[in-house]
């Protein structure tokens, strides 16, 4: 996975601060950082091993752009790596944050460039990896057509004040007025649910 093979351990430093930003006990923080380490020895997840991850729950789909966005999310120190503290308060939030941190990082996601905006452009590029990623029950042309549409559709609603632009505002206001447009804006990111439990980085 483009790890190199050297031992690390958790820091009391470190397991006390996942303690206290994230709703994991001492005993799941340690569970969690054994599957860690055992995929990535020297403590950091690479892209490509990312991809390797979330191909496991999307086998049917093509998750390498999606994984882009997600992967941009989760590194919150723009490193180009994911570290333990990263990861495991990213998964915690996805798994069992509030509705307004999962669309936090919801739009981190979509925001492409970090501008503290969503454009069209943004939009259609996220939604049309989402459908990649859902897999290939409907002809290519056609799913890009339809998510094409679905973007459009989900901006137009969401942009208030018709400004070609959305707020962190308008973004996590439309989401919560529509459970839907919430359920797909948010599902593809959860690696750690139900699913992500099942990867090989927890025991």
């Amino acid at each position: 996975m483009g790890c190199k093979n050297s031992k690390h351990e958790l820091s009391k430093g470190d397991l006390e601060f996942l303690k206290t930003h994230t709703s994991y006990s001492e005993k799941k923080i340690k569970t969690w950082y054994r599957g860690f380490m055992r995929d990535c020895p020297n403590g950091e997840l690479t892209r490509d091993s990312f991809i390797q991850i979330y191909r496991q729950f999307f086998p049917k789909g093509r998750a390498e752009n999606f994984c882009e966005h997600v992967f941009r999310a989760f590194d919150t120190d723009n490193s180009g790596k994911i570290d333990f503290k990263e990861f495991l308060q990213a998964i915690n939030i996805t798994s069992q944050g509030t509705p307004d941190k999962k669309l936090d990082m919801a739009f981190r996601m979509y925001d492409c460039n970090g501008d503290g905006s969503i454009d069209q452009t943004e939009m259609r590029r996220i939604i049309g990896a989402i459908y990649e990623l859902i897999g290939d029950e409907i002809d290519k042309r056609e799913r890009q057509i339809e998510a094409e549409e679905r973007a459009m559709n989900i901006f137009t609603m969401m942009d208030k004040n018709s400004d070609g632009i959305l707020s962190r505002e308008e973004f996590v206001d439309g989401c919560l007025n529509d459970e839907q447009l919430y359920q797909l804006l948010t599902q593809s990111s959860r690696l750690g649910d139900g699913r992500g439990s099942q990867s090989s980085l927890e025991d």
